[in-house]
């Protein structure tokens, strides 16, 4: 580990991530599963690292013993596992140094994801359930996990609304590189003529920060409504009126939460997204004070989509802020966006 360890104390990391390992293993542990949840995350964080060096470290080390045998007799097969071995080094390198770099507040913590259809009735609610499996399905390519705090279904097809919590090292990081408008443009299955339509869906993304802020809100600011919950397909649930909207009056801020199996645990759930986007919302005002104290000028709203999707006449999924862009559509409603996150993060970073 000398030759790639220079970069960090990995003496400390291996001390660390035994303590870690012997917190863990304390009968009392799971008393505070708050606490427990945040110690074993950092723990999952400090192994990752020490994970991947090691992974580094093994190809290097194969990779040198391939290279001499090369030397004493040229071999193509030799050849080529060097060259997978490289294409491997350099993207463990690249996804590594991505990781490093997301080191902005709450990068680093479970994101909570929402997505609303724009006008359009089926066409867009169908447009925004299609977003929802990609992204379900980039969790779990991820090795991420989520759960679904509020399920809206459409009328006819898709959903009105759905907000899910995804959990796992960096969630919010990635994820908030999605936040924006993603239009799609396709020969819509709901029209009998086969015309070509426009679907818009807008995701937001903000972090689950929970108590780590101090953001005081007013019981006179804000309306709670209760609800029956409804879920998705053959999901069970409560029968009672259990599900809980927060409507700030103030912003027209709105959060609902009906995971939970009792309306209180769902208004906590709910007061912690209100949270989260008040403080989140103090975030942009100040972002855009700067913004014109710059003189920069950015456009927001539903002609400015971050993103496309296209169908019909041809298919091809392109980011509008980074040019980043594929052709395999497919490979992108099953889940492959970190291309587009990654490209949208390097550009970020660079500013």
């Amino acid at each position: 580990m000398k030759t790639l360890g220079g970069l960090f104390d990995l003496e400390k990391l291996e001390t660390d991530i035994a303590e870690f390992d012997h917190m863990m293993a304390d009968p009392t542990f799971w008393d505070n599963q708050e606490k427990a949840q945040k110690i074993i995350q950092e723990a999952n964080e400090k192994k990752g690292v020490y994970q991947t060096f090691n992974k580094m470290e093994e190809i290097i080390e194969e990779t040198v013993i391939l290279l001499d045998m090369l030397r004493d007799e040229e071999d193509e097969d030799v050849r080529a596992e060097i060259e997978a071995n490289i294409s491997e080094l350099d993207q463990t390198i690249s996804q590594f140094e991505l990781d490093m770099l997301l080191s902005e507040p709450y990068d680093k913590n479970n994101a909570i994801v929402e997505l609303h259809p724009g006008a359009g009735g089926t066409e867009s609610q169908d447009w925004g359930e299609m977003l929802y499996r990609m992204y379900t399905r980039w969790i779990e390519k991820r090795g991420f996990s989520y759960e679904v705090l509020d399920y809206q279904s459409g009328d006819e097809a898709g959903i009105k609304s759905v907000t899910l919590l995804v959990k796992g090292t960096n969630a919010y990081g990635l994820l908030k590189a999605e936040k924006g408008v993603h239009r799609l443009v396709r020969i819509s299955p709901f029209d009998s003529s086969g015309r070509r339509h426009t679907s818009f869906v807008s995701i937001d993304v903000i972090p689950e920060i929970n108590d780590e802020i101090d953001i005081e809100i007013n019981p006179d600011d804000i309306r709670v409504d209760t609800f029956r919950a409804s879920g998705a397909g053959g999901q069970h649930v409560n029968k009672t009126d259990s599900a809980v909207r927060i409507t700030h009056k103030e912003t027209g801020l709105v959060t609902s939460s009906q995971a939970g199996r009792s309306q209180t645990a769902n208004k906590e759930q709910a007061m912690n997204m209100m949270k989260a986007k008040l403080y989140q919302k103090e975030l942009e005002e100040k972002e855009r004070e700067m913004a014109e104290i710059r003189g920069e000028q950015k456009e927001i709203g539903w002609g400015s989509q971050i993103r496309s999707y296209v169908f019909h006449p041809y298919s091809m999924v392109k980011d509008h802020r980074t040019d980043e862009e594929t052709g395999n559509v497919d490979a992108v409603m099953d889940g492959d966006i970190d291309p587009f996150i990654d490209a949208y993060l390097r550009l970020t970073m660079n500013r």
